[in-house]
């Protein structure tokens, strides 16, 4: 999970407001329910020394989220709010409801750790409706699709013939060149499309010549990213919302976000196995909160890897204004250049890190729950480094 949308947490001092509200049990006093929750995170953040301006801020904002929300087909299972000096800065949308000893957090840092469970770890994804003349790009979430991109190709001639007439197979080779040339437009557009929402899967709908001519346009750095499905289209109807064809795609869409997911977490865990081992003195892993500390200080961190049942996410350290500015002592932030440090939670402090560095963060699944019975990294925190230290590393 890449944590750009976060950026606007870290552009600010805080202290902050963090509240994991639960919408996934609508009734016919929703609203009322919704109200007294709303008045209780108030005032629990107000116990813990919260303005209240922020408080009120918080509680005008729940009190507005949708009541019923969060029965099937009805929006988010709740909403994440996060809110200093009077103003709620960012609201995000929840796939699952929070846990129930999820309470209210007034403290220096956001509280994100929970985000990366709740609003699912699934991949983003392009899905482009093609036919002969061009193509609509989506971008899908998990949380439903956004129209990213459009391109029309040349409208003629697409449609070829039966006859062995020589003028009617020159009229062939012309449709053929049509198609090539609006199937390289497509790709282009599927490139800048990624490019610009960084996108990690691409998903082709179409028959499948087109899709096959397109996946073959694209750049090859993206067709390993690239899945094709039989399911859906571009012509007007052929798989509207809700529809048994629009089930399927989504379906198909949904199948290559978990397989991707499972593959990536995998690999990762592998390379972290192997980094972990020094080679030659040098080492590309790190676990262990001292370790990641003096990883985050240097920016080493590439990826954050979490399990959320690992005992070192709770573990308090001490962090300045930036976010290179960790320590597992108060007095050593002073030395970093912040005399006001303040402490934090572990997991916190390192994903305003990752966000901030350009660092992923990937959220592996309990050790309970590991297929392969492990229980790393240690803790609960580790990292592959962006480059390897010890020995002859610069």
């Amino acid at each position: 999970m890449r944590l750009g949308h976060l950026q606007p947490l870290y552009d600010r001092p805080g202290p902050w407001a963090s509240v994991y509200f639960d919408t996934s049990h609508p009734d016919e006093s929703a609203a009322e329910e919704q109200e007294r929750a709303a008045r209780e995170a108030s005032r629990r953040l107000e116990r813990q020394g919260a303005d209240q301006a922020t408080c009120r801020a918080v509680y005008d904002r729940l009190t507005a989220l949708p009541p019923g929300t969060g029965s099937a087909g009805a929006g988010p299972a709740g909403w994440a709010v996060f809110a200093t000096a009077g103003e709620v800065v960012v609201e995000t949308p929840l796939l699952t409801p929070p846990p129930l000893g999820e309470a209210p957090c007034w403290s220096g840092l956001p509280h994100v750790g929970p985000l990366l469970e709740l609003t699912g770890e699934d991949p983003s994804c392009l899905v482009a409706y093609i036919d002969r003349t061009g193509a609509d790009v989506e971008l899908h979430d998990g949380r439903g699709g956004d129209r990213v991109g459009s391109v029309q190709g040349r409208q003629w001639p697409v449609h070829r013939t039966a006859s062995a007439d020589w003028s009617e197979r020159h009229f062939q080779l012309k449709t053929e060149n049509t198609w090539e040339q609006n199937a390289a437009l497509i790709a282009d557009e599927l490139r800048v499309c990624q490019e610009e929402t960084e996108a990690e899967l691409l998903v082709l709908a179409g028959d499948p010549r087109e899709r096959r001519a397109v996946h073959d346009h694209l750049p090859k750095a993206l067709r390993p990213a690239a899945v094709e499905t039989s399911h859906g289209g571009r012509a007007a109807g052929s798989a509207p919302h809700g529809t048994h064809a629009a089930r399927l795609l989504e379906q198909d869409v949904d199948e290559a976000r978990a397989r991707y997911t499972r593959e990536r977490d995998e690999a990762a865990l592998e390379r972290f196995r192997a980094g972990r081992t020094p080679s030659h003195g040098r080492v590309e892993a790190a676990e262990g909160v001292p370790a990641l500390v003096d990883a985050a200080r240097e920016h080493r961190i590439g990826s954050l890897l979490i399990r959320p049942d690992g005992a070192d996410l709770y573990r308090e350290v001490w962090v300045g204004a930036e976010p290179d500015q960790l320590a597992l002592r108060r007095t050593d932030v002073q030395y970093l250049g912040d005399t006001r440090p303040f402490p934090a939670r572990a997991d916190d402090a390192l994903i305003r890190s990752a966000a901030v560095t350009g660092a992923e963060v990937l959220t592996l699944p309990p050790a309970e729950g590991d297929p392969h019975g492990g229980d790393l990294p240690v803790g609960g925190l580790g990292a592959l480094l962006r480059w390897p230290y010890g020995g002859d590393a610069d």
